[in-house]
């Protein structure tokens, strides 16, 4: 079975980043509590070199910060898109972006899995988030063709993840309210460790 899926299609081999992060920038990521992030994000109407820029600072951007996914108003851009590289639980690694995200509703009633889940956004907390145990998404690619990505376990949990952000939601507003305070306390504990992680993972990448 092949061990790399890039946009949702299996190849042979891939470098351990991906080409688009090389030639990207690093964006300051916003966090919870900032506008940008609480409300839903326009569809994207226009393709071209703008859009492939920002999944090109994006993908520089995750990867700096130890991400699996980041969406677009993640690096305060109110646009529906995320790009992720993010293993499944067989091991499989699964890279690409996704414009205009659409989370298919299950036709069947998925098995919830129960496991920690944090957010770039909500730096140094992780929670327990029940997720379906299998996701699909259907959008386009940055040139504006259609794409679909199917995706078990972790994965799943990060593409539905990817896309409650797209429609304005973080991991925290499907917590209770004696959950979410208890992640913002790891948040205020955690952050400036998470910060100065990037900071030197930035440092290494520019080496």
């Amino acid at each position: 079975m092949p061990r790399v899926f890039v946009q949702g299609s299996p190849v042979e081999r891939f470098p351990r980043y991906a080409p688009e992060a090389g030639r990207g920038a690093v964006r300051r990521i916003t966090e919870v509590g900032e506008e940008v992030l609480h409300r839903p994000c326009r569809d994207v109407t226009e393709f071209g070199p703008d859009l492939a820029a920002l999944v090109d600072d994006m993908f520089r951007t995750m990867y700096v910060a130890d991400g699996a996914g980041l969406a677009a108003n993640q690096v305060g851009v109110d646009l529906r898109l995320f790009v992720y590289d993010c293993p499944d639980d067989d091991g499989v690694r699964h890279v690409g972006h996704i414009v205009n995200p659409v989370l298919e509703t299950p036709t069947t009633e998925r098995r919830l899995l129960d496991e920690g889940e944090g957010c770039l956004s909500v730096p140094g907390a992780v929670m327990a988030v029940p997720r379906p145990d299998r996701a699909v998404v259907r959008g386009q690619d940055k040139d504006g063709n259609p794409v679909a990505v199917e995706g078990t376990g972790y994965f799943a949990r990060c593409l539905a993840h990817e896309t409650d952000h797209t429609d304005g939601y973080v991991y925290l507003d499907r917590l209770s309210n004696r959950d979410k305070k208890d992640a913002l306390r790891q948040m205020s504990a955690r952050r400036d460790e998470v910060f100065a992680r990037r900071a030197a993972k930035a440092a290494a990448l520019d080496a």
